[in-house]
C-alpha cells in the first residue's frame, strides 16, 4: 500500500518529510500512469466563455444558455476554454469521526495524504490551491497560494487539528457556507468528508455547485458499514464521547447495522446526484494511487 501507511512513526515526521514521501511512492507513479495529464482530474475550472451552439446529447445541463434558448426555440449551451489559471479550494472536514479507522490509516491520514497529493499536482502546474478547515467549528481559512510552502502549511495546520470528541455534532452546513462565503471567482472545490453530519447541508451545497466546479470525496473504513462478529463491544459516538454495550454475536443486529449504513449511502448518492455534484469513495483500505486512478477514469466517462 502507497503512502504513509509503510512508516509507523509518520505521526512524528514534518510535513517536508510527509511530502517528500508521497512525491516519491504517489505522485512518481501518477506520472507514470495518467501520464502527466491531469486534465480528467481538474478539467472545468478556471474556464472563459468562448461560444455558443446547440445542445448534443450527454451535455452538461449546468451549461444550457436559458436566454438563447427561449429564443431559438430550442436547447443551446454556452462553451467555453480553458484558463491556464485555476483556483482549486480544499473544504476539509476534521471533525473527530473522522479519526475513525485502522490504527495506522485512520480517515484523517487518508485525508492528509489526499489533499496533499491533489494539491502538489495542481500548484505544480502553475495553479493555486487554498483550504477551509472544519473542527466541530470553521477553524482555519487558508488563502489559494501557488508554492509548495503552501501545501506543507495546508499539511501542518491539518496535523495539528486535535481528534478528541468535541460534545458537538458535526454540521457540514458551517463548512459549505463558509466556501460560499469566501470563494470570489469560479473555482475547482473539493468537500472531503465522511458526510456524518446533521442535515440541511445540502441547501449550501446546492449553490455551490451552481457557482464552481464542485467533487465530493467520500471517506469510510469498511467497518462503518459491516461489523465482524466480535461479542460484546463497546463502540463510542466520536462526536460525543457517548459510549453504547452492544452485542456484536447477534445476527439480527449486525444485519440492521448494515441495512442502516446502505440506507445512508444510498440517500447521500442520491443527494449528490440531485445536486449534479460528482462523488468519489475513498476507503481506508484503498491505495492512493488507485483510488485517483479511479477517480480519473470515473470523471473522464462522466464528461463523454
Amino acid at each position: 500500500m502507497s503512502g504513509l501507511t509503510a512508516d509507523p512513526n509518520y505521526k512524528q515526521k514534518s510535513p517536508d518529510e510527509i511530502l517528500q514521501r508521497l512525491e516519491w511512492r504517489v505522485i512518481r507513479r501518477l506520472d507514470g500512469l495518467l501520464q502527466g495529464d491531469y486534465r480528467t482530474l481538474f478539467y472545468g475550472t478556471g474556464i472563459d466563455f468562448a461560444d455558443i451552439r446547440e445542445y448534443q446529447a450527454n451535455d452538461d445541463i449546468r451549461h444550457i444558455d436559458w436566454n438563447v434558448t427561449a429564443r431559438m426555440d430550442s436547447p443551446y449551451v454556452r462553451q467555453y476554454v480553458e484558463d491556464r489559471d485555476v483556483t482549486a479550494w480544499f473544504l476539509l472536514d476534521l471533525s473527530p469521526s473522522m479519526g475513525f479507522g485502522p490504527a495506522a490509516r485512520p480517515k484523517r491520514l487518508v485525508l492528509t495524504e489526499y489533499v496533499a497529493t491533489l494539491a502538489r499536482l495542481l500548484i505544480r502546474s502553475g495553479n493555486r490551491v487554498g483550504a477551509i478547515l472544519y473542527n466541530s467549528q470553521v477553524e482555519q481559512t487558508i488563502p489559494p497560494r501557488g508554492s509548495r510552502n503552501q501545501v506543507l502549511r495546508m499539511m501542518r495546520s491539518i496535523l495539528q487539528q486535535p481528534g478528541e470528541a468535541s460534545g458537538h455534532a458535526t454540521n457540514l452546513t458551517q463548512l459549505l457556507e463558509a466556501g460560499l462565503n469566501s470563494f470570489k471567482r469560479r473555482s475547482l472545490v473539493f468537500v472531503i468528508s465522511d458526510f456524518i453530519s446533521e442535515p440541511g447541508w445540502e441547501r449550501p451545497l446546492n449553490l455551490l455547485n451552481r457557482r464552481h466546479e464542485l467533487v465530493g470525496i467520500r471517506l469510510w473504513d469498511p467497518r462503518e458499514v459491516e461489523l465482524p462478529d466480535a461479542g460484546m463491544i463497546v463502540v463510542e459516538d466520536a462526536e460525543t464521547g457517548e459510549q453504547l454495550l452492544v452485542d456484536t454475536s447477534y445476527p439480527e443486529f449486525r444485519r440492521r447495522f448494515f441495512a442502516a449504513a446502505e440506507q445512508r449511502e444510498a440517500e447521500l448518492k442520491a443527494t449528490l446526484k440531485r445536486a449534479g455534484v460528482d462523488l468519489f469513495g475513498i476507503s481506508t483500505e484503498e491505495e492512493l494511487v488507485g483510488a485517483i486512478v479511479r477517480m480519473a477514469s470515473l470523471r473522464k466517462r462522466r464528461r463523454r
